[in-house]
Formats: C-alpha cells, sequence, structure tokens
C-alpha cells in the first residue's frame, strides 16, 4: 500500500546535503556522515504532516461550525453570527427575539432596518441604537464583533426595560412636581394677597386657612415621597420579625375609632393566632391607609369593616371593606400607580396625595404578599391582603 506521505522539502534535502559535505571536508568519518544524513532525511520525512483529504476538511469545518453552536446557544444574549453578510448561527435567545427564519439568510433582508444594514455594510467593530426594531416601543443596540477572515458576530441587546424605567422616572418626576407646584402657587398666591393688606379680618382668616392646608397638603406629599424611596432602598430586605396580625389589626381599628368623625371603623372579624412575618410599623400604615380611604371615599353613613382569617393553611388574609359609590372597572388596574386618581377633584379636596395605595402596594410585595382590589359600582369596595405566615424553617 503505498504511502500517503508527501514528498521531502527540497530546501530541506540540499540543506542536509550541503551539511554533508561540510562535514566531509573537515575530515569527519564517511561512515558517521553517511549516519548523520540518514537521520536527517528520516526527521524531515517524519515531520511531515499527513494530507488532508477533501473529506476530512469538511469534517472539520462541520465540527468546527457544531462547536461554536453549542457554545453561543445557551447563552442569554441574542447572537448572530455572520459570514459575510450571510447569518450562518443564530442562538435560541436571537431566534425568539426575531424568528428562527434569519437562519441562512441575507443578514441585510432578515434585519431590515437602515441603521442595521448600515451596521453591516461599516466593515468595522461599530453599534447602533435602533428605535422600534421589534416593536413599536422596542429599543434595541446592535454591536458588531470582527472574527476573522469575512466572520464577525452580531450582538443584540434589547434596552426597552431600560427605556420604559427611564421614562416612568421621568413621568414620576414631572407628576412629583405638578402636584408640589399646585399647593405652592396656592400658597404664593393667597401670602401675596395678604401682604398688599386691604383684606377684612375674616378674609384673612379665611386666607390663612388656605395657606396652612395646602401647606399640610405639600407636608403629606413630601412625607409619602420619602416613605416611597424609603420603600424602595428596603424592598430587597425581607422582615424577620414575628407578629400577630390579628392583634396589629385590633389596635390600629381601636385607635382610629376612638377618633372623632371615625367612629364607623369596626373589626368584623380576627382569626386567633394570625402569626406572619412582618414590618409592625409598614403593616400599620398599610391598615391606616387602606381604612383611610374607605372613610373618605365610602358611604359615610356606612360602616367600614376590618377583618383578619386565615385564606388557606399558609395564608393570612387581610380585608378592609366599604360600603359606597364603588370604582369602574377601567380602574381598577391602575389605582396602585403613583398619582393616579379616580377623581382628581375630590381627591385632592379630601387631602390625597395619589401615593397611598402605591405605598401600600410596595409594603405588601416586601412582604412577599399579593394585594387585590375588588369593586362593584353602587355596593362598595373590598382591599384584600393576603400574606404568608412563617415556615418550618423560618
Amino acid at each position: 500500500m503505498p504511502s500517503n506521505k508527501p514528498a521531502l522539502p527540497l530546501a530541506g534535502l540540499i540543506l542536509a546535503l550541503l551539511a554533508a559535505a561540510a562535514m566531509l571536508f573537515a575530515g569527519v568519518g564517511w561512515w558517521l556522515v553517511l549516519a548523520v544524513t540518514v537521520l536527517w532525511f528520516g526527521s524531515l520525512w517524519l515531520s511531515q504532516p499527513e494530507p488532508v483529504e477533501p473529506e476530512q476538511r469538511q469534517d472539520v469545518a462541520t465540527v468546527s461550525r457544531d462547536a461554536v453552536h453549542e457554545t453561543i446557544e445557551p447563552l442569554g444574549q441574542p447572537l448572530l453570527l455572520l459570514d459575510g453578510t450571510r447569518i450562518s448561527d443564530a442562538n435560541a435567545a436571537a431566534r425568539a427575539a426575531l424568528g428562527a427564519h434569519v437562519l441562512g439568510q441575507d443578514a441585510r433582508i432578515a434585519l431590515r432596518h437602515p441603521d442595521a444594514m448600515r451596521l453591516i455594510d461599516m466593515g468595522h467593530n461599530d453599534s447602533v441604537v435602533i428605535a422600534g426594531f421589534t416593536g413599536s416601543k422596542s429599543l434595541w443596540q446592535l454591536t458588531r464583533r470582527d472574527l476573522h477572515g469575512n466572520r464577525w458576530i452580531i450582538e443584540l441587546a434589547d434596552r426597552s426595560a431600560e427605556t420604559d424605567v427611564s421614562r416612568a422616572h421621568t413621568d414620576f418626576v414631572a407628576n412629583a412636581s405638578h402636584e408640589l407646584r399646585t399647593p405652592l402657587a396656592a400658597i404664593s398666591g393667597y401670602v401675596e394677597t395678604l401682604s398688599d393688606g386691604g383684606v377684612d379680618q375674616a378674609t384673612s382668616k379665611r386666607f390663612l386657612g388656605i395657606v396652612q392646608r395646602e401647606a399640610q397638603r405639600m407636608q403629606s406629599l413630601v412625607e409619602d415621597l420619602m416613605t416611597l424611596s424609603h420603600l424602595e432602598a428596603e424592598k430587597h430586605d425581607r422582615p424577620s420579625e414575628e407578629l400577630d396580625l390579628g392583634r396589629l389589626s385590633a389596635r390600629v381599628v381601636g385607635e382610629i375609632s376612638s377618633l372623632q368623625g371615625k367612629e364607623r371603623v369596626e373589626l368584623a372579624g380576627s382569626e386567633p393566632g394570625a402569626i406572619i412575618v412582618g414590618d409592625a410599623s409598614q403593616l400599620e400604615q398599610v391598615l391606616r391607609n387602606l381604612i383611610d380611604n374607605a372613610l373618605k371615599y365610602g358611604d359615610p353613613d356606612q360602616l367600614v369593616r376590618v377583618s383578619v382569617s386565615r385564606n388557606g393553611g399558609n395564608r393570612i388574609k387581610l380585608a378592609v371593606t366599604d360600603r359606597g359609590p364603588g370604582i369602574e372597572p377601567e380602574h381598577l388596574p391602575h389605582l396602585t400607580r403613583r398619582f393616579y386618581r379616580t377623581d382628581p377633584g375630590r381627591s385632592r379636596a379630601s387631602g390625597g396625595t395619589g401615593l397611598g395605595l402605591a405605598i401600600v402596594k410596595h409594603i405588601v410585595e416586601r412582604h412577599g404578599g399579593e394585594l387585590d382590589i375588588a369593586s362593584t359600582v353602587g355596593e362598595g369596595t373590598t382591599v384584600t391582603l393576603s400574606l404568608p405566615v412563617p415556615s418550618p424553617a423560618d
């Protein structure tokens, strides 16, 4: 069977013969020169690589592609591998974002956006940000990274969530500024009128009452904003104190119902041993916020009922129910949004900041609980908290 070894390199043969001639000229024995020459030729022959057949080259390329695919497939960031302008591979995250049909397509057709085409035609590493890349409100960053030869990779990063957070922060600042500006403008206007003089005592007293009320409104708003900021800072820190939610509710209801004008709050039921792990001061704030809302927006001639019961084996349910006009269904999904009001004029007139239910939601989430708001127009509203009981491991 003929050998597959390639012929010895000509330069190596010539160098070996020249070295042999030099050794003979220097007086080295011919038998030693012969032995060294044979060993030299043998080492040249053995060092030659095995020739690679076309089929073997194809197998190596297939193994290489498979290895690259297995490497990028489980990565969470969408990645496109391009050979020229053709998409030769796309990991699972990229197929989920763009569709499996992009495999094998020309990238300019698959991505179909002028900025993406510009990135493909650049010929060097760069990055572009594309609004509306996978949807009207989406924002993606595409980054090109050259590999070798005509192969390169596109990293796709979804920035939509970051944009939503930035927009939410912008809206929050705008809303907070508006809420503060309204009472501040009222205070400034009435103080300016009082400073100019010419106001009788009765009018002056009425104006001062308005100034005091608006100042208190600003103070309540600032306090609620600080509370939200504090809750945001500790939202990942779960409480560790065990407390009886029934006893806490009975104390809060007793304190509120003893106040003038708030006598219509009652504890309708409290299951003994309603032990949870929670922050007593925050849960008290939740209960006071919910009772305050029920008193403001419920029927003034009807009772506000608070109840604590066991909801299954591993949950404690706290419910606050009022009898009143109720809330239209379209408002219910938005009630925990900051500054959201079903009736802005009535809410402001009653001293509401529009942050009470947002604070409740944050506190409930910190406790690992669930918040539900159910309402029937003409009958009333029930706000329910479902909080977990301590597990044996706790």
